[in-house]
This record gives structure tokens, C-alpha cells and sequence, in this order.
């Protein structure tokens, strides 16, 4: 039977595991979430997630360390990994792998879980590994390069720690990413490295409500600001009427809705 595959189709998953805490322990696979997204337009196409129920249960936590956490009795019922490993085979093999730390942790932990239940695990035709990515290009303007960090920089929300909820949280992060380094490299002269600033406000979170420390741009009223505003003031009255510019602006506004 031929195995179908996807090679131009990016596909995000995140896995939720056990903590080992003990020398000699294993990391069990606990949740598994996945969307397909269109690589052209940005766009989710399909989705899939499952609770997995590992082989020997004590190694869940009866209580969950985390908000919105994974117990003992929420995988009691639970598929085995073998029960869905087909399932997630097709959505994995061949197509392109996207997620924040896939290289060191989820790849490492998706190869473990076939080769346990003695089965040829996925490839994949490339990998985009969002914590790498955005090391090497955005830097730590949020403070540090973690998906709660980088969501709560740009107003998304609190990371629930639940597969298919920070996946697609962590394509969002990589749209806004993309529009800041895509503005930077079209105004370097005006943009580039000035995102970055030690001054911070108090914002009030959309999702809970709760106050949070955000790194902000630039400070109200600041001379940094208003020589930013006067500049890119000029620059569009310069480019009125421009297409390539109107464009660039049409984009990020779709990207940043």
C-alpha cells in the first residue's frame, strides 16, 4: 500500500507529557494535538487532538501541577498511544513539522512512542522549530524565548498547556513575529531594533483580566516615540499612493486581526 504524503503542507503538534522526577524514569505521552496548516495563506485546514493513557497509570499526577492540567482521571478512559497511532501517522508523515522545541523534545518523543510499540514512526519532509526560528531572528523582546512569554508579549492570551490550544497559540505568535521582522526589513533605517525598549507599562490581560508586566515598544510620550511617529508620518506621505507599500500595509493588518 502506498503511503500518502503531504510535502508542501505544514503541520503544528504539541505533545503533553509526564515530568520524570526520578533518575531512570521515562517521559509518557499524555495528550497529543495537531493542526494542518496551509502553508500559502496562513490558514488551519484540519485538526486533531487526543488524550493518551499510558501504560502504567500511577505515573500521572492525581492532582495537576498546572491550570487546565492533565490528572489521572482525565486519561483513565483514554486511548493507548497504540490505539492512535495510525491516526497520528497520517498526519505526521511527510508533511512539514512546526512547533516551539520539536527538535530537542516532541520529534525525540514521537520516535520513543512508535518504536515502543514496535512500529516505523513518521518523517517528516522539513522542520520549522519556532523556539530556534525566533532565537536566531526575534531575540528575547518578550524576556525570554518560552510560547507563554511570546504570546503574552503581543496580547494572546495565557498558554493553557493543552496540545491544540498552544499550537494554534503558537502559529499566532509566528504570524506577529513575521509581521515585526517583515515591517523591520521594509523600514530598516526607521524600525529595526527599536521594537526593543527597557521601558514597561502595566496592560490588562483580554483573556483573564489578571494585570501583567508587558514590555512595551516605546513609553507614552517618550522623544523616542515621537521622533518614531514623525518619521513614519514622513514616509507615508512620501509613499501616498504607493502599491508595494499599500500592500506591506494591508498584510499586516490581516496578520495582526
Amino acid at each position: 500500500m502506498e503511503v500518502q504524503t503531504f510535502p508542501n503542507e505544514i503541520v503544528f503538534f504539541d505533545l503533553e507529557t509526564t515530568v520524570p522526577n526520578k533518575v531512570g524514569q521515562h517521559f509518557h505521552i499524555l495528550e497529543f494535538g495537531a493542526i494542518i496548516v496551509c502553508p500559502r495563506k496562513l490558514e488551519e485546514l484540519e485538526s486533531f487532538t487526543t488524550l493518551v493513557q499510558p501504560k502504567d497509570l500511577s505515573v500521572v499526577s492525581i492532582r495537576s501541577s498546572r491550570s487546565d492540567g492533565i490528572t489521572r482521571a482525565k486519561v483513565t478512559n483514554a486511548p493507548s498511544f497504540e490505539d492512535v497511532a495510525e491516526k497520528i501517522y497520517g498526519l505526521l508523515n511527510g508533511r512539514i513539522w512546526a512547533g516551539h522545541n520539536i527538535r530537542r523534545f516532541d520529534c525525540v518523543r514521537i520516535k520513543e512512542a512508535y518504536a515502543e510499540i514496535g512500529k516505523a514512526a513518521p518523517e517528516p519532509s522539513g522542520i520549522i522549530d519556532s523556539l530556534g526560528l525566533l532565537s536566531d531572528k526575534f531575540g528575547k523582546r518578550a524576556g525570554n524565548m518560552k510560547m507563554a512569554s511570546l504570546a503574552a508579549y503581543f496580547g494572546l492570551g495565557v498558554q493553557k498547556h493543552r496540545s491544540l490550544d498552544d499550537v494554534r497559540m503558537n502559529l499566532e505568535v509566528l504570524k506577529h513575529c513575521a509581521t515585526v521582522l517583515f515591517l523591520e526589513s521594509t523600514l530598516p533605517n526607521q524600525l529595526e531594533g527599536k521594537w526593543q525598549s527597557s521601558s514597561k507599562i502595566m496592560t490588562r490581560s483580554r483573556s483573564n483580566y489578571q494585570i501583567a508586566q508587558r514590555a512595551m515598544p516605546y513609553s507614552k510620550g517618550s522623544s523616542s516615540l515621537v521622533k518614531m511617529t514623525q518619521n513614519v508620518k514622513n514616509l507615508l506621505s512620501k509613499a501616498q499612493g504607493n502599491q508595494t507599500l499599500q500592500s506591506l500595509i494591508n498584510h499586516s493588518h490581516s496578520l495582526l486581526r
